[in-house]
C-alpha cells in the first residue's frame, strides 16, 4: 500500500533531533511555499517516476533550487556576488532536474501569493528562456555589483556595505564576560555545557591547522543555530571568534552546519564519485559551481559527523518569495537573472568528475523540445504540491503542535 504524505515526512525526517523537526513542520504550515521548500525528498522521488521526462545532459545540481536559494553573500577574495548559495543536496543529475526544480517553485510562490497563473507561466518561461539561452551561448556569467541591475544591484550594495560589527550587533550582545552570543535571539539555543565545551574546543584545533581559518583567533562562544527549512533538524551551530590581535576588540561568526547524505541519492541512477565524507562532497561541487566560495569556506569533522564551515552572512540577503507580491516587474528582472546564473553553475562545472562537456550543455540549450515537457510538469506538479499541503496542514490540525507531531 502506498505510504501517504504524511508517512513519506515522518519517515524522512526519523533521523533528525526531534526538537527542531517539530519546528520544522510548524514553520512548513505557514504556507505552500514553504511546504515547498521544506520537501525537497518528495519532489525528486515523484520526478524519478516521471514518464516521460526529457533526456538532459549529466551536469552537476545544486539539488534543491528555489527562489529563495539565491542570495548576496562575500566571496573569500571578499567582493559581494549574487548567486546559487545553497548545495547540501548537490549531486551529479540530469540538468533538466534543476530546471525543473526552480520551475516548480515558481509556480507554488505564486499559488502561495494568490496571484494568476498567466504571470506566473510569463516568470517560468522568462526562466526557462534565459537559462536555454545562457547554456547555448555556452560560456558561465556572473553577477557583482559593477553588472548588477534592479533588486540584485540593491542586495549586494547592502551586502557590500554589511560589515562584520552589523552582523555582530544582531547576534551578539555584552555582560560581564565580555561579547557573547544572544541566546534570547529566536534561532539561537543553548548548548548542553559539556557538548559547549567540546565543539568550542574543536574548533579552537580547527583555527591553528584548517588553512582556510581566519588568522589569530579564539572561540570566545557557541551556541545551536537553526536557518532554513529542508535542513531543519540537522546539528548546527554559530560560533563567536575573537581576535587575538586587536586588543581582542574584532569579533567574526562561524557558521558550522552538518553535512548528510544528498535527498537525491537515492533517486539517479547517474554513478557519483567516492566522496570521503558529504561535507566533502558539498565542499568540491560548491566549489566548482559557484563564481567564488564564501568567506572562510572550509570543512571538518567533529564526533564523527561531517560539517561546512563558512564565515555567517546577513540573511536578510536572500531573496524572499514575497518580494513578487512587492514588485513584480522588478522580480520579473530577478527570475532572468535565476535563470541565467543557473546555467552558468552547469557550464562552470562541465567535464568536472563526470558531468557532461559542454558541448552537450551547447546543444541541450539551443534544443527547443524539453522546455515546454519542464514548463509542463512545474504546472502539474504544483497542482500535486497543493494536494500535498493540503493533506499535511490537516494532519497538523488534527494532531496540534504539541507532543508526537504528525
Amino acid at each position: 500500500m502506498p505510504k501517504t504524505i504524511v508517512q513519506r515526512i515522518k519517515a524522512f525526517n526519523n533521523s533528525r533531533i526531534p526538537k527542531m523537526v517539530q519546528l520544522k513542520y510548524r514553520y512548513m504550515n505557514e504556507n505552500m511555499f514553504r511546504f515547498y521548500r521544506g520537501t525537497c525528498h518528495i519532489f525528486y522521488e515523484d520526478l524519478a517516476t516521471a514518464s516521460p521526462f526529457p533526456y538532459s545532459p549529466h551536469t552537476w545540481i545544486s539539488g534543491d533550487l528555489h527562489i529563495e536559494n539565491f542570495g548576496s553573500y562575500k566571496g573569500d577574495n571578499r567582493v559581494v556576488y549574487f548567486d546559487l548559495n545553497d548545495f547540501d543536496e548537490a549531486i551529479l543529475a540530469p540538468a533538466t532536474w534543476e530546471a525543473a526544480r526552480m520551475t516548480t517553485s515558481i509556480f507554488v510562490a505564486f499559488q502561495s501569493l494568490k496571484i494568476g497563473q498567466k504571470k506566473a507561466v510569463n516568470m517560468a518561461k522568462l526562466y526557462i528562456k534565459q537559462y536555454a539561452a545562457t547554456l547555448a551561448f555556452g560560456k558561465p556569467n556572473y553577477i557583482e555589483p559593477r553588472t548588477a541591475s534592479g533588486i540584485v544591484q540593491h542586495f549586494l550594495s547592502s551586502a557590500a556595505k554589511s560589515k562584520r560589527k552589523k552582523v555582530l550587533r544582531k547576534r551578539t550582545e555584552k555582560n560581564k564576560e565580555g561579547l557573547t552570543i544572544q541566546t534570547s535571539h529566536p534561532k539561537h539555543f543553548n548548548l548542553d555545557e559539556k557538548l559547549k565545551q567540546e565543539v568550542c574546543g574543536h574548533i579552537d584545533e580547527w583555527l591553528q591547522h584548517d588553512s582556510n581559518s581566519p588568522y589569530n583567533y579564539k572561540v570566545v562562544d557557541a551556541v545551536f543555530r537553526i536557518a532554513g527549512t529542508g535542513s531543519m533538524g540537522l546539528k548546527r551551530y554559530v560560533l563567536l571568534l575573537r581576535s587575538l590581535n586587536d586588543n581582542g576588540e574584532k569579533h567574526l561568526l562561524l557558521d558550522m552546519k552538518q553535512a548528510v547524505p544528498s535527498s537525491l541519492q537515492p533517486y539517479t541512477q547517474i554513478t557519483q564519485p567516492k566522496w570521503n565524507t558529504e561535507a566533502e562532497r558539498i565542499w568540491n561541487i560548491q566549489q566548482i559551481m559557484q563564481n567564488r566560495a564564501p568567506a572562510l569556506f572550509s570543512t571538518t569533522i567533529f564526533n564523527g559527523d561531517a560539517y561546512i564551515i563558512q564565515e555567517m552572512q546577513p540573511a536578510k540577503d536572500n531573496i524572499n518569495f514575497k518580494l513578487i507580491r512587492q514588485g513584480y516587474r522588478d522580480m520579473y528582472q530577478v527570475i532572468g537573472d535565476m535563470g541565467m546564473l543557473t546555467a552558468s553553475s552547469q557550464l562552470r562545472s562541465c567535464s568536472r568528475y563526470g558531468s557532461s562537456i559542454a558541448d552537450e550543455l551547447v546543444a541541450f540549450g539551443n534544443d527547443q523540445h524539453w522546455q515546454q515537457a519542464v514548463l509542463e510538469y512545474a504546472m502539474a506538479y504544483t497542482e500535486k504540491v497543493r494536494d500535498y499541503y493540503a493533506q499535511f496542514k490537516q494532519a497538523m490540525k488534527d494532531k496540534g503542535l504539541r507532543g508526537n507531531m504528525l
